[in-house]
């Protein structure tokens, strides 16, 4: 893949980690942004070592004004930027009743309205430099319905749509969109997490040690997509036949399924 210039929310650590010192390593210009300051420059020193104009820019994606203080900076540093990665996100898990609206508003800052701000922000860079690629990070819980995950599955959803919305309105600009739906693997999405279930983080953490594929498989998979400028990337194969199931099977079927699975 012919180098260019990426920039990644999220990147500090698990899966926008890996992406980053995939990107560094095949001689990509890097700029991995994160809320945590500490983590973002403990491990910008690696991914100088393999390429020495990577950056690291403190970025929370709830304020519009970090990431236009990163695409002013690309600008001026870069000339723009190619790939903007939309990976930054939290976990929210408990039954509707039981979710309050705080933990909803929460949760739609960060998973969804962080997504819109990246897109929002970048699209006129895309747009006077004649292209670019988005790549928005979604989950398996936003093609599914797994229950006592309303607010997740929906923020997840919404991006899928956004995704798919935004390569019809940005396809005359040859501005690309490509949305990532994985399902659980080993990352910090954890850390942080609010819950009403009790065993809610060993439970997730067993998940995720369950996962044949790691945040590098992804990150790689993710590549190959921008690579292709492919729309949908489901990593696992596991989450592809519940989703087929969903589309292609009655519903009552499908839902017998699903709770075999989940019980």
């Amino acid at each position: 893949m012919k180098p260019q210039r990426i920039f990644i929310t999220g990147g500090a650590s698990g899966l926008g980690f890996a992406l980053a010192q995939i990107c560094a390593k095949g001689g990509w210009r890097v700029c991995i942004g994160d809320r945590d300051i500490e983590r973002g420059e403990a491990v910008i020193g690696s991914l100088q070592k393999l390429q020495r104009q990577a950056m690291f820019m403190p970025c929370d994606v709830t304020r519009v004004s970090d990431l236009e203080q990163v695409a002013k900076k690309l600008e001026e540093e870069w000339g723009g930027v190619d790939v903007v990665v939309n990976n930054a996100g939290v976990a929210q898990v408990g039954q509707l009743a039981q979710t309050t609206l705080n933990d909803w508003q929460w949760i739609i800052d960060i998973n969804l309205l962080g997504v819109v701000r990246g897109c929002k922000v970048f699209t006129p860079m895309f747009k006077r430099q004649g292209h670019g690629h988005f790549v928005n990070v979604a989950s398996m819980a936003g093609l599914l319905d797994v229950p006592n995950m309303s607010a997740y599955n929906a923020t997840k959803a919404a991006v899928v749509s956004l995704s798919e919305t935004l390569q019809n309105e940005l396809k005359k600009d040859n501005i690309h969109v490509t949305v990532v739906c994985p399902s659980f693997f080993k990352t910090n999405l954890g850390h942080g997490m609010r819950t009403s279930i009790d065993g809610m983080e060993q439970k997730l953490d067993k998940l995720m040690r369950s996962s044949k594929l790691n945040a590098v498989d992804i990150a790689r998979l993710i590549m190959k997509a921008v690579d292709k400028k492919k729309t949908h990337v489901l990593p696992h194969r596991q989450g592809r036949m519940a989703w087929y199931m969903k589309r292609f099977l009655p519903r009552s079927w499908y839902q017998k399924l699903l709770y075999s699975r989940i019980k």
